[in-house]
């Protein structure tokens, strides 16, 4: 651990991964899975990467209720005060005030690092040198900070983050101001933020001391720091979870991007480049595994590929699989579910968990 004692860090761990159905469902979301065949999970890998910036004692995992077990079991030596668990899921903002009152009542004076939980980071010795010049950064300033990473094509798929030029931080010049938020554009969009160099992927890892981040709650979602701070007398007692359970049922659904960041003035961004990559998608998945001469990615024993290419398949190791003249599909068996999906298809994954769910009843999803 190479941080200080008030360093503080917050894992986001409770989304249900449905664009990764039906590997990913509801009863074993995809941070509770060694996806990348590594032996550890991911938020194991989270958790272990986030140790070497702050104390593991220091570390809150805010989770739903549904995964509190699993958190415990994946995480040796976590204790049941370090996971706070939601009833349901109201999006970033909620989650984020949340684990800030929980922390006010140990130290005021923290600065937090908050992360997803199903990242993946392939240079982590980057990653921490990036994340701790942040964080010293937001500990001297009143800034809210988020990691920017530089993006290498024209992706759809994330958040984009456009800063000013000007060095405002002599002990880091990566560290921008913000221009401007654009979430998920178009292609040609894309490109053209691509072009202009001044655009950064939003990585959704933030950085802020905990006074500034309350002072911009009170500011801009005056509503869900009233219902949250109502709970003082509450955290760390019996009557905790009661209260959670009120709140979380009037609670707004709102991201920590939309409700705050995209509003305020103070908001800075860290370029970074740390093999940074957000596992949202099967397609994501399949950048990174290895393939053969055919550009197919497979998990399985006993899979015959004849005439197909770039495919991605994950079947369960003992059963035989033949597939023929396939291009660019995902092929995916887990639990007695069977997904067949054009990779171009991907982003209907989410709809289609709704129709089975609709449909076929909970079991499946």
């Amino acid at each position: 651990m190479q941080g200080k004692s008030n360093y503080y860090c917050v894992i986001m761990a409770g989304g249900i991964g449905s664009r990764f159905w039906p590997m990913s469902c509801t009863s074993h979301p995809k941070q509770f899975i060694d996806i990348l065949g590594t032996g550890k999970t991911l938020i194991r890998q989270t958790f272990e990467r986030l140790k070497k910036i702050c104390s593991a004692e220091n570390i809150y995992i805010v989770t739903n209720s549904l995964y509190k077990e699993l958190v415990m079991d994946q995480l040796n030596g976590i204790s049941e005060e370090q996971v706070l668990c939601e009833p349901m899921r109201r999006n970033t903002a909620p989650c984020i005030a949340y684990a800030n009152y929980k922390i006010l009542q140990k130290e005021p004076e923290a600065t937090i690092i908050v992360a997803p939980s199903d990242h993946i980071i392939l240079n982590e010795e980057e990653f921490v040198s990036n994340a701790l010049s942040a964080m010293k950064a937001a500990s001297e300033n009143d800034w809210l900070l988020t990691l920017g990473i530089k993006p290498d094509r024209p992706d759809t798929g994330y958040g984009y983050i456009q800063f000013k030029e000007s060095v405002v931080y002599p002990d880091d010049k990566q560290i921008k101001e913000v221009k401007t938020f654009t979430e998920k554009p178009d292609l040609e969009l894309a490109k053209t933020f691509l072009k202009s160099g001044d655009f950064l992927w939003n990585s959704g890892i933030f950085i802020w001391s905990l006074k500034s981040i309350m002072k911009a709650f009170e500011k801009y979602l005056t509503e869900i720091d009233n219902l949250f701070r109502e709970g003082l007398s509450y955290y760390n007692t019996a009557g905790e979870e009661k209260f959670i359970r009120d709140t979380y049922s009037v609670c707004r659904n709102i991201s920590i991007d939309y409700g705050v960041l995209e509003k305020a003035e103070n908001v800075y961004v860290r370029a970074s480049d740390f093999g940074w990559l957000d596992l949202g998608t099967w397609g994501s998945l399949y950048d990174i595994r290895q393939k053969d001469k055919n550009g197919n990615t497979v998990v399985g024993k006993n899979v015959m590929l004849y005439n197909s290419q770039n495919c991605i398949v994950n079947m369960p190791k003992d059963k035989l699989v033949v597939l023929q003249g396939l291009k660019d599909y995902i092929v995916v068996e887990e639990e007695g579910v069977l997904l067949v999906c054009k990779m171009a298809d991907e982003q209907n994954i989410r709809q289609i968990v709704s129709d089975v769910k609709i449909e076929k009843g909970e079991k499946y999803v």
